[in-house]
């Protein structure tokens, strides 16, 4: 299992799309970050569908805030995924027990947030009419670029 990769959800508001990384996080051994306010339960009967039965396969914490993350968390570099980001998500390397920081599905990641690592932001490339992809597709992509770049460790 990865313990290494930290997927980092601030304030997501979709039950199905965080079941659905749970799901993520499961198979591939990453632990999960959810920063409050949380727009569901986090025992919603579709976030646990979504989840199925991978549960206890997860290591999850869950914060007030963005400010008590950043404080039970001060080590280990911070990559945030937005679609104001100049860099690719593939131009970037990604150091082992790093943070994939993604925002709420409706508004991304609020600008003060995304002022504390102005060069760490990633996005995903897209056409100019699309506003931005799903969350659970877009944290799909990047954990598996990085765990491309880190040759896919304990998995087969």
């Amino acid at each position: 299992m990865i313990k290494n990769l930290n997927i980092v959800l601030v304030e997501p508001e979709i039950p199905p799309n965080t079941g659905n990384i749970v799901r993520l996080c499961a198979a591939v051994g990453a632990n999960l970050h959810l920063v409050k306010p949380l727009g569901f339960s986090i025992d919603d009967k579709h976030l646990k569908r979504a989840g199925l039965d991978y549960w206890h396969l997860v290591n999850i914490k869950i914060y007030e805030n963005f400010s008590d993350f950043e404080a039970q968390n001060p080590k280990g570099q911070r990559f945030l995924a937005t679609t104001k980001a100049s860099n690719f998500y593939t131009s970037v390397e990604y150091n082992c027990g790093c943070y994939l920081v993604f925002g709420r599905e409706t508004k991304g990641l609020a600008p003060e947030i995304l002022k504390l690592y102005p060069d760490n932001q990633i996005r995903l490339p897209m056409v100019n009419e699309a506003r931005s992809l799903n969350l659970a597709n877009s944290v799909a992509i990047v954990t598996y670029e990085v765990l491309r770049q880190w040759n896919f460790p304990g998995l087969c």
